[in-house]
């Protein structure tokens, strides 16, 4: 069994929007004759990517769910998940991330490193994740590989590396030279599929010796027999290999590939480096929390032998039930097994396990250590863990981000009521950040996310998946309230009625809270108030913190201090001091001169250069304030930070001033004061609606 694990990649393809992560996948999965004939993301045969499966990834041409497939390349399993590169499906890239042992970073040879290949790049890091770099569309005019990998240096830090150079660019690129082996290779027959391999044309051959030297001098750092062997003047493509694997399993190292993998240019050649280069998953080092121990750390093994431990990392509704994707990290998990939901507390049995491609599947008996298979009719949440019986462990839970946009919608007729309950139900459990409630005043139901792609997706698949026919209203930014100076609170609760009555006093003060949203601090001192009515002050402060005066909205960055107060000995309990608590706040709350803060959005729009004044205009319109912006003499890159409520509608905007050539992503970044005149105009609002629904 060590044999073949040693032969398994579970690899992800992450990338910016439009870079050719889907097209890559696609190449993937033909040239790995999982697929008989290639199609286009946006194919005129109306068939769409394999691996965006859903109807409305095909329409719009963007990857909306990752996917998840395996392939077999001379002799290695590989276990690919397409990730989207759309900031508002970023859980789908992090639970990617999450189980992955390897990824390709995708680039565009013209764009080069842009907006979201910076964010896609900072979650890999945070996984520890060993990459690739993969410079595709060297067919395209103004393709400039080398610039890519000089920004992959200073945009992104790593220490990129050259391991090929291309044969023509643009119109004119035929094949890569491999600086391995100082080979020339080039692409031809219908597919790409006959490479031939040549010697290195004369007008390239200096270049080659150059950059080889380069490639030579960094993987030196990783290899002492290497430097020896340059040293002697025989360097091996074995020596070479292991430097280069060594350096990026170490996350030391990125190798820089390239090609085009829409005119099916090097691609073989990149999977011969994904089983080269990338880790197995013995060669990395996956931990888990034992329950029974305070969470102490325990580092599991990719053995056979040992109990059970896997992860659910995705969850999709098919036709037939739900479908949960995991991965197995210790053990092995068998059909009709038992195994035990560490979170639920419950055991289950393995009725169905299969292996995904795409949205097809096949029956397996059986899925070993550091596989990805997928199980059925599970009742479970995405990142639950589930063990052998006997154990009690948990994987490290997932960072997952607060949405910063809500939407109230309602259903047309009683039936679309039923299919959005069951639609909600779903959506819920397979997203994270997805999220909905009811608004107890205005009894509308609300969804939040992550921005007005992700809710627009949503409400999309609602109508097409479940035929619920649904009206949504204005979109609703999140805002918060919070305070700006510290004021002092001494207030008494008192209620006399028949029987038994409540009394409790705290004193003390608020402050502003430098990080983080909310923080207690008990200063009594001589039992002023009883120790076991402590708790309920703090209860009573985070209930009062939920809705604002201002705008209704939660209230952050707080920090309560209480260092007086008194009991009764017969009308003090914790009621009462959550009662005295509440009305303490209430009525300091507006000494503290309270503030809206907005949530601040980080936009990247790229374009041409000759649009970067309508950008420029675009932006300072929507009280933007631009960070950077950078030109390359055709395209350019404007950074900047612009409050999410000026941010609707933008995509139509950017889209008219450019003639539809530029593009934008943006993703929560902070939350910053809102100017007074918009600060006057949110209360009025309020306070209009707050009449509206007490004269209903």
């Amino acid at each position: 069994m060590n044999q073949a694990i040693s032969k398994m990649r579970n690899i992800g393809i992450s990338a910016h929007i439009d870079s050719g992560k889907t097209t890559l996948t696609e190449r993937i999965l033909f040239y790995c004759k999982k697929i008989h004939a290639i199609h286009e993301v946006r194919g005129k045969d109306g068939v769409g990517a394999t691996m965006d499966s859903m109807e409305l990834e095909k329409e719009r041409g963007i990857t909306i769910a990752s996917a998840a497939t395996n392939v077999d390349w001379k002799g290695f399993q590989i276990n690919i998940i397409d990730t989207p590169g759309h900031v508002d499906f970023t859980i789908e890239v992090e639970r990617s991330l999450r189980v992955l042992d390897g990824a390709i970073l995708v680039l565009c040879s013209v764009g080069g490193v842009q907006s979201q290949s910076i964010t896609v790049d900072r979650q890999m890091k945070r996984y520890n994740i060993p990459r690739l770099a993969f410079i595709n569309k060297c067919d395209r005019t103004g393709a400039n590989p080398f610039k890519v990998r000089d920004q992959l240096e200073e945009k992104l830090g790593h220490n990129a590396v050259l391991m090929q150079i291309p044969i023509g660019l643009e119109d004119k690129h035929e094949g890569v030279v491999d600086l391995t082996n100082m080979k020339a290779y080039f692409f031809r027959g219908v597919d790409g599929t006959d490479i031939v391999e040549e010697d290195i044309p004369g007008h390239l051959q200096g270049e080659a010796d150059k950059k080889r030297e380069i490639m030579l001098d960094a993987l030196s750092l990783f290899s002492d027999e290497l430097m020896e062997e340059m040293l002697e003047g025989e360097v091996t493509e074995e020596l070479i290999s292991e430097a280069v694997r060594r350096g990026t399993i170490s996350l030391d190292l990125t190798p820089v590939f390239m090609g085009s993998a829409y005119k099916n240019k090097g691609v073989q050649l990149l999977l011969n480096a994904v089983t080269r280069y990338l880790p197995d998953p013995t060669e990395i080092e996956n931990v888990a929390l034992d329950l029974d121990n305070d969470e102490t750390e325990i580092k599991l093994e990719s053995d056979e032998k040992k109990p059970t431990v896997a992860l659910a990392f995705k969850l999709e509704e098919g036709q037939y039930g739900q479908i949960t994707y995991i991965r197995i990290y210790q053990g092995i998990v068998k059909k009709g097994d038992e195994l035990y939901n560490t979170r639920t507390r419950k055991k289950f049995k393995i009725g169905r396990l299969i292996k995904m491609h795409s949205d097809h599947m096949e029956d397996i008996t059986e899925a070993g250590c550091g596989d990805i298979a997928a199980l059925f009719g599970i009742d479970c949440a995405s990142g639950d863990t589930f063990v052998s019986t006997g154990l009690n462990y948990s994987m490290t839970s997932m960072f997952v981000p607060s949405p910063v946009i809500s939407l109230a919608i309602s259903p047309i007729d009683k039936k679309s009521a039923d299919n959005m309950s069951k639609a909600l139900n779903r959506f819920t459990k397979e997203d994270p950040t997805f999220r909905t409630h009811v608004d107890p005043e205005s009894n509308e139901t609300i969804v939040q996310g992550m921005g007005e792609l992700h809710l627009d997706v949503y409400i999309e698949r609602m109508k097409r998946e479940y035929r619920a026919e649904v009206e949504t209203g204005m979109p609703q930014v999140a805002y918060r309230e919070a305070i700006s100076q510290m004021a002092e609170f001494n207030y008494t609760h008192k209620k006399q009625t028949g029987g038994s009555g409540q009394y409790g006093r705290v004193a003390g003060l608020i402050e502003p809270l430098e990080e983080g949203e909310y923080e207690f601090v008990n200063k009594i001192k001589g039992g002023a108030i009883p120790t076991e009515y402590i708790p309920a002050c703090d209860k009573g402060f985070q209930s009062a913190l939920r809705k604002g005066s201002l705008i209704g909205f939660p209230i952050v960055g707080i920090k309560v201090t209480i260092n007086d107060g008194q009991s009764h000995s017969v009308d003090s309990s914790d009621m009462a001091f959550q009662a005295a608590a509440i009305g303490a706040f209430r009525e300091v709350y507006a000494k503290a001169k309270p503030v809206i803060l907005e949530p601040i959005m980080k936009v990247g729009v790229e374009g041409p250069v000759e649009f970067q004044g309508n950008i420029f205009g675009s932006i300072n319109q929507r009280r933007g304030i631009i960070i950077s912006s950078q030109d390359d003499g055709s395209f350019c890159q404007v950074e900047a930070e612009v409050p999410l409520s000026e941010m609707f509608g933008y995509s139509t905007t950017i889209r008219s001033l450019t003639q539809g050539k530029a593009e934008f992503t943006m993703e929560f970044l902070k939350y910053g004061k809102v100017p007074q005149s918009i600060s006057d105009d949110l209360k009025k609002e309020y306070e209009e609606k707050r009449k509206k629904d007490a004269g209903k």
